[in-house]
């Protein structure tokens, strides 16, 4: 008798377990300082992955493990946003949910002088430039808007993106 009356209520402690409320995890928005190279003035694109998913805990992907073709970074797909710690910088798509300052995305680039200068280098599909916390790129549509930002704590000659 003992023992079934230990085994009910375990059962029962268990199913109360579970039963907890669990909160909904409310991500800050994303507030994009272009030219200062940082993200809410807390997070700089040689944040650490501990101190980007405490900052912003909506993350929709982590990876950790670099083997393979990978690199570390924490996305957050749906806000249009990603971070790549190994590589230290961060990557804003054109679906981004959050404020960029300057507004560049979808900017026309014969427009980005003023703004930003010459840059350091130019391709086709894409610009360069030198800033003063490292380095901003700039990729093109084919009607010449931007569609995609990287901004990088390193300097041109050292950045390496993740494919």
């Amino acid at each position: 008798m003992k023992i079934f009356v230990l085994l009910v209520s375990c059962i029962f402690s268990v199913s109360l377990a579970s039963a907890q409320l669990q909160a909904t995890v409310v991500c800050p928005g994303f507030d994009v300082d272009i030219l200062g190279g940082n993200i809410n003035r807390q997070v700089y694109p040689k944040s650490t992955m501990g101190e980007i998913k405490k900052t912003f805990p909506c993350f929709t992907e982590v990876v950790e493990d670099t083997t393979g073709s990978k690199c570390k970074a924490v996305f957050y797909k749906d806000k249009g946003i990603s971070f790549y710690t190994d590589r230290n910088y961060f990557e804003i798509s054109d679906n981004f949910k959050g404020k960029l300052t300057p507004a560049l995305m979808g900017a026309s680039r014969s427009s980005l002088f003023q703004t930003l200068g010459y840059p350091k280098i130019k391709d086709t599909g894409w610009d360069a430039y030198q800033t003063e916390y490292g380095t901003l790129v700039l990729y093109y549509n084919t009607a010449g808007k931007i569609n995609k930002i990287q901004i990088s704590s390193k300097t041109t000659e050292a950045l390496k993106l993740c494919q």
